[in-house]
């Protein structure tokens, strides 16, 4: 079974030294900005609407991102949309929402149709961000359903990027061993 699938004459395209595990699962309209990673057992599927990733995000263990279509009860449909230096903990399930660039999604959290994360925000693990819920910038939020719990420390801020270079450096090592590279 291939890793990247075509669905409907749409393939997902992957920017440069993009890493998908040989286990994960990205199908149709899908792109991955260049320096991010797709690990083990996660599945992108595009099959319906857009998703779109940017640069030097990590999608982890077992995540879930899939979209909304358009239909007569929605409209528009909700694409998915990350931006860049994203850190996507495990078993996260992102579904038709929006985030912002230099976001920590923790491990196990539900982001559902229409929310959408800014920039610059740490999501608790196990969180759940109900349909449509806005989570402001520079803020940690907690919770089923996700409360806003205080505002982020510089150290906090500090650790997007630093944690969206080292999981480029650890996808690269993978590179380097033979494992996944553009999803082979």
């Amino acid at each position: 079974m291939k890793a990247i699938r075509t669905y409907q004459d749409m393939t997902p395209q992957l920017g440069e030294r993009v890493f998908v595990d040989a286990s994960a699962v990205v199908i149709g309209d899908v792109w991955l900005g260049d320096d991010s990673s797709v690990w083990p057992l996660v599945t992108i599927r595009g099959d319906m609407h857009h998703i779109r990733i940017g640069a030097r995000t990590s999608v982890q263990d077992g995540s879930v991102l899939h979209i909304t279509h358009a239909s007569a009860f929605n409209p528009g449909g909700y694409p998915l949309e990350i931006g860049d230096d994203v850190t996507i903990g495990h078993k996260a399930l992102l579904h038709g929402c929006k985030v912002g660039s230099r976001v920590l999604i923790g491990m196990g959290s539900i982001v559902m149709d229409g929310a959408v994360i800014e920039d610059d925000v740490v999501l608790g693990a196990g969180s759940l961000v109900p349909p449509g819920k806005r989570l402001e910038s520079g803020f940690l939020y907690v919770g089923s359903p996700v409360k806003q719990a205080r505002a982020l420390t510089e150290k906090e801020r500090a650790f997007f990027t630093y944690s969206a270079a080292n999981y480029v450096k650890l996808k690269d090592l993978h590179i380097a061993e033979g494992y996944g590279a553009q999803g082979e």
